[in-house]
């Protein structure tokens, strides 16, 4: 069982940056493949990044690609999300997740935080 905290939401305006933080509970942090999603008002929840155990290999969405970075402290049980140059399309509640394997953090993830909101003003 993991349980995941988001932190780091709020207003920027664009082309502004933010640092998303999600930290996790759980002795067994390490062996979890970590990942955000975004959910905006009137779409699905869509994937955004996810990275490896180790930290060794991430994987983006094409619309966040060269934008966002994705890393992970296993010493604080914690994953960062770098989000630059945002646009209004950006706009969404961020939720972090964690899964056991690739497949299942890059579809539809295995624990959730509770979201963070994320607002871009154009």
């Amino acid at each position: 069982q993991v349980q995941l905290v988001e932190s780091g939401g709020g207003l920027v305006q664009a082309g502004g940056s933010l640092r998303l933080s999600c930290a996790a509970s759980g002795r067994t942090f390490s062996s979890y493949f970590m990942g955000w999603f975004r959910q905006a008002p009137g779409k699905e929840r869509e994937f955004v990044a996810a990275i490896s155990w180790s930290g060794g290999s991430t994987r983006y969405a094409d619309s966040v690609k060269g934008r966002f970075t994705l890393s992970r402290d296993n010493a604080k049980n914690t994953v960062y999300l770098q989000m630059n140059s945002l646009n209004p399309e950006d706009t969404a509640v961020y939720y972090c997740a964690a899964a056991r394997t690739i497949v299942i953090i890059t579809t539809r993830g295995e624990y959730w935080g509770q979201g963070t909101q994320v607002t871009v003003s154009s």
